[in-house]
């Protein structure tokens, strides 16, 4: 295994989501340069993505040889297929393509957990509940292009965070709204997932949903999720403003969930990239009292702590750690290919 030493910089570091690959260089232990943000509709694999980042960055690009790439995906063994995009890769085929000693590559939200210790309180919007109990489990969630789950566990001295697919439970209503809306999502897609509302097309879902309730006059049959979003902190769109309460108190209750089942008293963190965007709409929306609507533990999670993320690229420091600790420790668990072994391993 390679030393955590001076001599291992430059890192590249790499947050990929459905929507947008977020990459940047480690120089030195927690300073990191050269940040950069490439849609991932304008290339046509990951693999050339990072090439042209590397390239961009010039010298400091060619030294690299270690790397960490979070994506928003389920890892295992060695071949990557995104769930949410076309891109598709081996782990091992890449680390060699690229000429890396090492290519970790770990779900994405399993790298924004392990960056929840580092986040300062600044970074941290409290929505509701009590104080954080330190050494407690921890939950993460985020809607984005899809919605991803994590959780944080204490481990010794230190953390271990869930690699897990936890956005795609199914979803289940509370009241004769969500009932309406679990049928028109099923009438259209069979099965119902949490993820299925709790993203930016399920956000569209919503808003489609609730227009053919509305009288004919209500306005646009359909809207993109920019254009909900925008309405909804517009205050002038009853529509928009509708869907984006309904969408706020499902994600309340999949939080609520998840907090039960890791029994979160170090809080609930909700990342991705629409929640940070809806600002004070979030704050006065349905969320928290359906976070904490679950009848006899309802004081339970009242005294949890619900936190919005707000800071840019959070993920960052997250993968930093995870590779820090692989090119430091054995991995702890190993896929049955040793060439995917030599190329990196599943977190």
């Amino acid at each position: 295994m390679v030393l955590d030493s001076a001599e291992t910089y430059p890192r590249l570091l790499g947050d990929v989501g459905g929507t947008n690959a977020r990459f940047a260089l480690e120089t030195a232990p927690h300073t990191v340069a050269q940040v950069a943000v490439l849609a991932t509709r304008d290339y046509p694999s990951l693999e050339a993505a990072m090439r042209s980042y590397l390239e961009r960055c010039g010298e400091l690009g060619a030294q690299v040889r270690h790397a960490a790439v979070g994506i928003a995906n389920p890892i295992y063994r060695d071949h990557v297929q995104m769930t949410n995009h076309s891109w598709q890769f081996s782990i091992a085929g890449m680390r060699r393509a690229l000429g890396l000693t090492t290519f970790l590559v770990i779900n994405d939200f399993t790298a924004l957990a392990y960056a929840l210790p580092q986040l300062p309180a600044g970074d941290l919007e409290q929505i509701g509940g009590g104080t954080v109990e330190h050494r407690s489990p921890r939950v993460l969630v985020g809607a984005g292009t899809g919605l991803g789950v994590s959780g944080l566990i204490p481990a010794g001295n230190g953390w271990v965070a869930l690699a897990g697919e936890g956005g795609h439970v199914s979803f289940a209503p509370v009241d004769d709204e969500q009932v309406a809306l679990w049928s028109f999502a099923r009438e259209r897609y069979g099965r119902v997932s949490a993820e299925r509302l709790l993203c930016g097309s399920g956000l569209e879902l919503i808003y489609e949903f609730l227009r053919s309730r509305a009288p004919s006059d209500a306005g646009p049959f359909k809207r993109s999720a920019p254009e909900i979003t925008a309405g909804a902190l517009d205050g002038d769109e009853s529509l928009s403003s509708h869907a984006v309460d309904l969408f706020c108190g499902l994600l309340g209750t999949v939080a609520s969930d998840l907090a039960l089942v890791l029994g979160a008293r170090g809080g609930v963190y909700i990342g991705g990239g629409i929640v940070p965007r809806l600002g004070p709409v979030f704050a006065r929306s349905p969320f928290r009292q359906r976070f904490e609507d679950k009848g006899r533990f309802a004081e339970y999670l009242a005294g949890v702590p619900t936190f919005v993320i707000r800071t840019s690229l959070p993920a960052l420091g997250g993968l930093s750690a995870a590779l820090s600790h692989h090119l430091t420790e054995a991995p702890l668990a190993q896929p049955p290919d040793n060439d995917a072994v030599e190329g990196g391993t599943a977190g």
